[in-house]
């Protein structure tokens, strides 16, 4: 599967036996459907995060296909303050995430804020910014 920005071939990673799609070069991450409620601990979290997607109605960044079926995906807004907008498949394939916007997103939804996953994503996000210099 190629990255739906760079178009450049994801790597799976396995992250609490979760696999996700990342892109070496933007920093991106695709998540299957249903992957982004299993980095969260309890059910009310998940629901809680997927309460929170709303469709974006005015969206400046650029729109992106999605990997699987090739169709454009529509941009979702997550989160009341500091918004975060990703590319949600409309065919439910998954979603994708630019550089940091994981990490902002599964903290929208978790109620501890020492979330092993979030400072996993953290140490993945900081060791990523390091090593391409920062850039997008």
């Amino acid at each position: 599967m190629n990255c739906p920005v760079c178009k450049e071939p994801l790597v799976v990673l396995e992250l609490e036996q979760i696999e996700v799609d990342y892109c070496t070069r933007c920093a991106g991450i695709w998540l299957d459907a249903g992957e982004l409620e299993l980095l969260l601990e309890t059910d009310e979290e998940r629901s809680r995060l997927i309460n929170l997607f709303k469709e974006a109605e005015t969206a400046k960044e650029k729109s992106y296909d999605c990997p699987i079926c090739g169709k454009h995906m529509k941009k979702s807004e997550i989160g009341e303050k500091g918004k975060v907008v990703v590319d949600k498949c409309k065919k439910n394939h998954g979603i994708w995430f630019d550089k940091g916007e994981i990490q902002k997103v599964v903290e929208f939804g978790s109620d501890n804020k020492q979330n092993k996953i979030i400072n996993l994503l953290k140490d993945m996000f900081e060791n990523s910014s390091q090593n391409n210099g920062g850039n997008k």
